[in-house]
Parts: C-alpha cells; sequence; structure tokens
C-alpha cells in the first residue's frame, strides 16, 4: 500500500509543477496555437508538413520538434534573416 501512495503523491507532484511543460501537443492543440482548423492541422500532420508521430490511434506533436519546425519557416520566410 505505501507503494501506491509514493506513487500517488510522486504523479500529484508532477503534475502540479507551474513550470511543466507538455512533451507532446495533441493536433486540436496545435491547431489552436496556429490558428487553423482541426481538419487543417490534421491533414498536415498527415502529409508531415507538421512533424507529428503516430502512437496508435492518436497523433502526438513532440513540443520540442514542433517548436523547432515552427523557428525553421520564421528562418525560411525571412531568408535566414531576423
Amino acid at each position: 500500500m505505501s507503494k501506491v501512495v509514493a506513487l500517488v503523491t510522486r504523479a500529484r507532484d508532477h503534475d502540479s509543477a507551474p513550470d511543466k511543460q507538455p512533451a507532446v501537443y495533441s493536433v486540436v492543440e496545435v491547431a489552436q496555437l496556429l490558428s487553423l482548423s482541426r481538419g487543417t492541422a490534421y491533414a498536415l500532420v498527415r502529409d508531415g508538413t507538421i512533424p507529428a508521430l503516430r502512437l496508435g490511434n492518436r497523433w502526438v506533436i513532440p513540443r520540442g520538434r514542433f517548436h523547432a519546425w515552427l523557428d525553421s519557416l520564421d528562418e525560411e520566410q525571412n531568408g535566414g534573416r531576423h
């Protein structure tokens, strides 16, 4: 029983940490971040434009890869200049 309490306490402490960011975004979250419709976001994920992974029946977008991809778009549009 003490192992279960320790796991629940650790999970609760992990969830309540204010500075923790999710490791992945959902397609719906990415659609909101980019001001896209859900259908457009799914189409961009499926065709590989937005970097994503398929986990079972679910698409997830790794946070770091998403932000790196987004930064690279800015660099491409500005010709490498900011």
